[in-house]
């Protein structure tokens, strides 16, 4: 499938949470908060985002994930947090008015999750849905010996698109 590119010098990079009850990024966060640095376009203005509500006491998903990029991988750039969503459906609408001026939207988590996402921004905000583009979610050889599990994982997110509706 052919995608096209939109034109303008801004994006926002979008990082959704997964179940995270412990105080730091769990595997699956931690797969996505990789997945949204490499997908930052270095000659472009870039709103990196991370969402996910309060899953502790003390940290929303967003917080540990933006915690893992800045103290173990060493991202140094601006970001935002939206700490309110429980849900990908939430997730998608809390985030929307943060993207709605941005050129490009790339949404960072494993495929068939973004897939979900970006079916949710195009049920929820029609107009944005030009502006979506693939995050930097596939890399070769990366997680060989999980693809089958993540796979059948990513099978089951899909279905869940017709059921999650509100």
């Amino acid at each position: 499938m052919h995608q096209s590119h939109p034109s303008g010098s801004s994006e926002a990079v979008v990082v959704l949470g997964f179940k995270n009850p412990q105080p730091d990024a769990n595997f699956i966060n931690r797969i996505r908060v990789r997945v949204a640095l490499r997908s930052i376009d270095p000659a472009a203005e870039t709103r990196l985002i991370f969402s996910g509500g309060l899953t502790t006491a003390t940290k929303s998903e967003a917080r540990v994930m933006a915690d893992y990029a800045v103290n173990t991988l060493g991202y140094r750039g601006t970001y935002l947090l939206e700490e309110e969503s429980r849900t990908t459906w939430e997730n998608i609408t809390n985030l929307l008015p943060m993207v709605e001026d941005v050129d490009r939207i790339k949404i960072a988590s494993l495929p068939a999750h973004a897939l979900k996402a970006r079916a949710y921004v195009r049920r929820q905000r029609p107009d944005l849905a030009p502006k979506l583009v693939n995050a930097a979610d596939y890399k070769f050889g990366e997680l060989a010996a999980l693809k089958p599990a993540l796979a059948a994982y990513g099978l089951r997110t899909l279905r869940a698109v017709r059921e999650d509706l509100p």
